[in-house]
């Protein structure tokens, strides 16, 4: 038997959820499941909220165009969001949408925007970012949502982070050498250290912002290959290797 049902959708929902509550779907939701999915009464839909755990429920017609989710059992227990932090300079729209998505699927508990010298424009949408978060968390059975500080400069970043976080630092200056083996050397990967994340904007750091950055202590700067990545490329492959050696796909 399957561990995962691949066949429900599976809805975020803020409401608590409990065997046998009943939970009213707005008209987005009621038009995806009814019309778009043609669910019909008694199909099972999976839901989470980030805090419960998952759970099945059952579609309950209420209209040609509302129906209500009946919750039946809990599926999977609630899992702990992943102490690893993903810190980025924000990005134009479409390409921050992927970075969200992407982010959260690679297993990022904290996604927080950096305002750097060469950020390119300090308006940021959360409540976009936010929502991406969760569409990816819904296609990939995800359960523990990430948070989002408010977005802070770069020095204020950097203080806000523990002594004992590992940094992994995206540095297009860092001498060309072994990704894995820099990040063997900067921690122990048996004892799990929390770890953090820093990708630049597209322009990269200024020559002061990447000092800064150096002389922060428990910090390794990373070398992604002789090529230069996009930001939200950068980003897919430094988190794929900092979870493959230190997190929790090793």
């Amino acid at each position: 038997m399957a561990a995962y049902d691949f066949t429900a959708p599976r809805l975020h929902v803020e409401a608590d959820l409990a065997p046998d509550a009943v939970l009213p779907l707005d008209r987005a939701q009621a038009n995806y499941l009814l019309n778009v999915l043609r669910r019909g009464p008694d199909d099972p839909v999976l839901l989470f909220n980030g805090r419960d755990g998952e759970w099945r429920a059952t579609l309950a017609q209420s209209g040609r165009k509302s129906a209500d989710l009946v919750v039946r059992e809990r599926t999977r227990a609630q899992t702990p969001r992943a102490d690893l932090h993903y810190l980025f300079a924000p990005l134009k729209s479409a390409r921050l949408d992927y970075l969200a998505q992407k982010a959260v699927e690679m297993g990022a508990g904290t996604i927080r925007p950096v305002f750097t010298r060469r950020t390119q424009g300090e308006k940021l949408n959360v409540e976009r970012l936010r929502a991406n978060a969760i569409e990816a968390a819904e296609q990939c059975g995800i359960l523990a949502l990430p948070e989002f500080p408010d977005a802070v400069r770069l020095p204020a970043a950097l203080a806000d982070l523990a002594p004992e976080r590992l940094l992994v630092f995206c540095d297009e200056d860092a001498p060309l050498s072994d990704p894995i083996a820099a990040l063997r050397g900067a921690a122990d990967p048996a004892a799990a250290p929390p770890l953090a994340v820093l990708v630049g904007p597209e322009g990269g750091f200024a020559p002061e912002e990447r000092a800064l950055i150096l002389g922060r202590p428990n910090t390794v700067a990373l070398s992604l290959g002789p090529r230069i990545l996009r930001a939200d490329t950068a980003a897919v492959v430094v988190l794929a290797l900092v979870q493959s050696v230190l997190g929790d796909t090793r």
